[in-house]
């Protein structure tokens, strides 16, 4: 996403745009999105400082840390972006502050439910459906 600095009015530039997850090179093996990102908010411009406001929604899908059942989960995040700009500057990109901040906001660790249980180290069963007779 950029925005043109001069395209800034003095009551804010509304802001509204889906992006594809592999424009920001997000689309991974580990969390894998099931759309486009949804982007709304404003941007506003006060001497030489654009403020964004932005709300992130996207529906993304991954496994289970524990016992890799797969699982999804909606991300619905409010941001807020300051870049200081100086006068011969007409554009801002904001993509690379857009993945790190979707990046940041993915679990490290997503769990099916907070008590899953895993599977066996020995043979692999899903401990949360049945239990092992490894134990």
């Amino acid at each position: 996403m950029k925005i043109e600095i001069n395209k800034i009015t003095l009551e804010g530039m509304r802001l509204a745009e889906d992006i594809m997850p592999q424009a920001l090179d997000l689309d991974t093996e580990i969390i894998r999105f099931r759309g486009p990102i949804h982007l709304e908010g404003h941007a506003y411009k006060i001497t030489n400082v654009v403020t964004v406001d932005l709300t992130l929604k996207a529906s993304l899908e991954t496994s289970c840390s524990r016992c890799l059942e797969d699982l999804r989960f909606d991300l619905d995040k409010n941001i807020q972006l300051n870049y200081p700009v100086e006068k011969n500057e007409l554009v801002i990109d904001l993509d690379p502050d857009l993945r790190q901040e979707l990046i940041l906001y993915s679990p490290l660790k997503p769990l099916c439910k907070p008590d899953c249980k895993g599977l066996c180290v020995k043979c692999g069963a899903d401990l949360n459906k049945e239990k092992c007779k490894c134990a």
